[in-house]
């Protein structure tokens, strides 16, 4: 049990995790303690040992830079700022999210499609062609490609 309790953090949550961290430094600088707590609020039990590679790596991607706030002590508290990539990178994966809330989760009866934007997209795809005549004749008008 153990082992897929961690393939779920691995697999899962690790990605959770990032969201969150992203969306936070987006509003504000944030630090190591913090959002461990910040993410224990949610129900997630984070180690000191998975959060700092994670907020390192993030920072390899771009998505975030550090300052420390006593540069010669390399134990004070290092303050993590989202970049333009890193906001860049939220902004994508806020619609991707909210696709995928809309596909997995879906709507509540009464307010519209259920069918995911992919699904919407997809059965649009599926039906014929409307034809479009051009000013000029008979001939369809040139659609882009």
């Amino acid at each position: 049990m153990a082992h897929h309790a961690r393939a779920f953090d691995r697999e899962i949550l690790l990605s959770f995790w990032k969201i969150h961290i992203l969306h936070h430094a987006s509003e504000r600088p944030v630090y190591g303690q913090w959002i461990a707590q910040e993410l224990r609020e949610h129900g997630y039990d984070i180690s000191p040992g998975t959060l700092y590679p994670l907020l390192d790596r993030m920072q390899r991607q771009g998505w975030l830079r550090s300052r420390q706030s006593d540069p010669g002590n390399p134990r004070s508290r290092r303050d993590y700022r989202l970049t333009a990539e890193g906001r860049s990178t939220l902004a994508r994966v806020r619609r991707q999210v909210n696709e995928l809330h809309q596909e997995v989760v879906g709507r509540s009866p009464g307010r519209g499609s259920s069918a995911s934007p992919t699904r919407q997209r997809e059965s649009q795809r599926t039906k014929p062609a409307r034809s479009t005549r051009s000013s000029r004749g008979n001939r369809p008008a040139q659609r882009p490609r």
